[in-house]
């Protein structure tokens, strides 16, 4: 059945009220991947509005990737790009969002680290080892070691083998970056915190060396699952100084 659309009033602006009807048709499905839409002069007479107004959201559900245009064809339905994480600020800085993260990064870790037992090179294991003096030596020199250690992690992602693997950490480094500075931040004010952070990397990397997958995974989780209850243990001064702050600044605020 063709999809009819009724006339749009001046209220906002008229190309924004257009694309957001045709967008909203993408997104229930009442267009699918691959159907064209109606012509840009039938888009006129439903909308009630100037092939200008038409041609603007157009080309603002172009630039989104909702659609696209084929020469001599006309302008068809494309699959939806995923959203882009949104955390909202103030839930963000709380503990329980840090640890939300850490779970997310519990369940990629795991994966990453399993395959990096199973198809590491040796080239590989000399990266992953160079990771690990590199962050040894930040620590030792004072330094947070927050980019040292989320460049470990990424050096045995590289060594998975798999490239949506890296891809989606690194789509997610951002984030995960900023909860790896309010972890290593809370790790960094007790020792024992400290040595336990030191061990776990040793455990994964050794597995990893030792090409035992399920010990991999294993050492991984137990890696993040400790990150968490590390987080839990935190003393509420330092949510109240440095974990709220670091939290503004994972999410794009001011420091």
């Amino acid at each position: 059945m063709p999809i009819s659309f009724t006339p749009v009033k001046a209220a906002n602006s008229l190309a924004d009220q257009v694309a957001q009807a045709l967008e909203a048709s993408i997104r229930q499905g009442q267009m699918q991947p691959g159907d064209r839409l109606p012509t840009e002069l039938l888009l006129v007479a439903q909308f009630g509005v100037s092939r200008t107004v038409v041609r603007e959201a157009l080309s603002r559900l172009k630039s989104s990737g909702l659609v696209a245009s084929r020469q001599g064809s006309g302008v068809f339905v494309q699959a939806p790009r995923a959203e882009p994480l949104d955390l909202e600020k103030g839930h963000a800085a709380s503990q329980e969002a840090v640890i939300q993260i850490v779970e997310v990064r519990r369940a990629l870790e795991a994966e990453v680290a399993e395959l990096a037992a199973a198809r590491r090179s040796t080239a590989d294991l000399r990266r992953i080892r160079a990771g690990v003096k590199a962050l040894a030596k930040a620590v030792a020199n004072g330094q947070d070691g927050v980019a040292e250690d989320v460049a470990l992690h990424r050096v045995i992602a590289q060594a998975s083998g798999n490239p949506f693997l890296l891809s989606t950490l690194d789509y997610l480094s951002q984030v995960l970056a900023g909860a790896t500075r309010i972890t290593r931040a809370n790790e960094a004010r007790r020792q024992d915190f400290a040595a336990a952070v030191t061990q776990e990397h040793a455990r994964i990397v050794e597995a990893i060396e030792a090409g035992d997958p399920a010990a991999a995974r294993a050492a991984a989780t137990a890696h993040m699952n400790n990150a968490i209850d590390r987080i839990r243990q935190a003393d509420p001064a330092f949510w109240r100084q440095d974990g709220e702050r670091l939290a503004r600044v994972l999410l794009g605020g001011r420091e």
